[in-house]
């Protein structure tokens, strides 16, 4: 990707590690900024119509740059402008690369959002199978079987899969889709998909989440005709072809619980001027649970926060439910909250890989299948500890804000695919906290 303006994007000089002392009330302001979940679906969105496109409010994150390079190895120009904008210039049909590369599928499961689109466009596609996170499975089957469902073929092998469309106009055609569980990528790529279809989609039980409908609202404006976006049956007219567009992502809900729950556990006074309050009701609702004082106004989102937490029970549900990336912040406010807290996960398998890491920092956690009892402590206690994934590297940073004594966090390129620049944005409201 072309980049205008140096720096940003998650730019670690080669290094790894974030280190973290114990820091006072953290005060101060800070702009969100733009969807990870949201910008990686609309960066793919733009293969489905030639021309230039423009995204604004994209966020300066590592996995930005590899769906960036996705798509230049698709056949697409991607260039990184001043101001958070991203600058997409797709060819024709029959230019497109229809080959999605296991280098970069292998570091962002996000990838495989591609497949959609491509057989969209040029009626075949070939996706390395994704890689990404490590947090227990996520089979790609729900995508296969919606992508059949409309008309398209798939074999297995070597690695890869490959999809073809059967239909001898090299169209997908509507169909009547009902996926076993309301998968937010799923969702994208079958609603990317039946954009193009001959005939009218349905998506029954389709995830609900305020990035699906960012989507929905940019592939409208390319001139398709998705409705229902944000509920739980999207229907989709398709067209015979789209045009570029322009489009503001929406803010990152998932990032603004970060620095909400960073407060929280130091104290202090933040200001996020962007947050979205309606796309994050569930979280809030917790965060003011634990002791935390929200208030929304012309500003923006304003939390207070000052003396003990308390302690709350929590189980992460698809949207509008407690979404299971906020998950491990809530879990380390937790351990310094007063009493027992008991969190259970519903989605994802192996979404606990971080509790053992905030042990080796003094947290009082037990595991029980797929809950988690948490006694509060005081402080945690300072020590080296890594990464697993995005938000688990979050949490380690904000545990170490609140510990005695240094905090290493090792393999802290997990945290650059989604945040622009966490150490800096948390020293400028006051926290001891740099790279090394």
């Amino acid at each position: 990707m072309g980049h205008a303006n140096p720096g940003g994007s998650g730019d670690t000089g080669g290094m790894s590690s974030v280190v973290v002392e114990p820091s006072g009330p953290l005060v101060g302001t800070v702009e969100v900024g733009g969807a990870k979940n949201s910008v990686l679906k609309l960066m793919a969105a733009c293969l489905l119509a030639e021309g230039r496109h423009t995204l604004r409010n994209v966020p300066q994150i590592t996995d930005v740059d590899i769906m960036a390079e996705m798509l230049e190895a698709l056949g697409a120009t991607v260039t990184r402008e001043p101001g958070d904008v991203v600058v997409i210039d797709t060819p024709a049909a029959d230019q497109l690369i229809a080959e999605a590369p296991y280098e970069l599928v292998e570091k962002m499961r996000a990838s495989i959002v591609v497949l959609g689109p491509l057989l969209a466009r040029c009626g075949r596609a070939k996706v390395s199978m994704p890689g990404g996170d490590d947090f227990g499975s996520r089979p790609i089957d729900f995508h296969l079987l919606g992508l059949e469902a409309m008309g398209a073929t798939f074999s297995t092998s070597h690695g890869f899969v490959e999809g073809e469309v059967g239909d001898s106009s090299g169209r997908l055609v509507g169909a009547h889709i009902v996926l076993d569980f309301p998968s937010h990528t799923t969702t994208d790529n079958l609603v990317m998909a039946a954009v193009l279809a001959k005939g009218t989609t349905v998506i029954d039980n389709a995830a609900r989440e305020p990035e699906v409908q960012d989507l929905a609202a940019l592939l409208n404006a390319m001139g398709a005709n998705v409705c229902g976006a944000g509920t739980s049956r999207i229907e989709i007219d398709g067209v015979e072809e789209l045009s570029a567009t322009s489009h503001a992502v929406i803010t990152d809900r998932v990032v603004a619980a970060t620095y909400l729950t960073a407060v929280a556990m130091t104290g202090g006074e933040l200001v996020l001027p962007d947050a979205r309050v309606e796309h994050m009701d569930m979280f809030l609702r917790k965060l003011a649970a634990i002791g935390v004082e929200l208030d929304h106004g012309p500003q923006g989102l304003r939390a207070t926060a000052s003396g003990a937490l308390r302690a709350v029970d929590v189980a992460t549900l698809p949207y509008p439910g407690f979404a299971t990336d906020y998950k491990p912040f809530l879990v380390t406010a937790l351990c310094v909250a007063d009493g027992v807290s008991i969190v259970t996960e519903n989605l994802f398998s192996g979404r606990f890989r971080y509790v053992d890491e905030l042990r080796r920092m003094g947290a009082d956690i037990r595991t029980e299948g797929h809950h988690v009892v948490v006694r509060g402590i005081e402080r945690f206690s300072g020590a080296p500890v890594k990464a697993a994934d995005i938000r688990a590297g979050a949490a380690l940073v904000l545990a170490g804000l609140v510990a005695d004594g240094p905090t290493v966090v090792g393999d802290a390129e997990h945290i650059d695919r989604g945040y622009a620049d966490l150490p800096g944005t948390l020293a400028a409201l006051g926290a001891r906290i740099w790279r090394q």
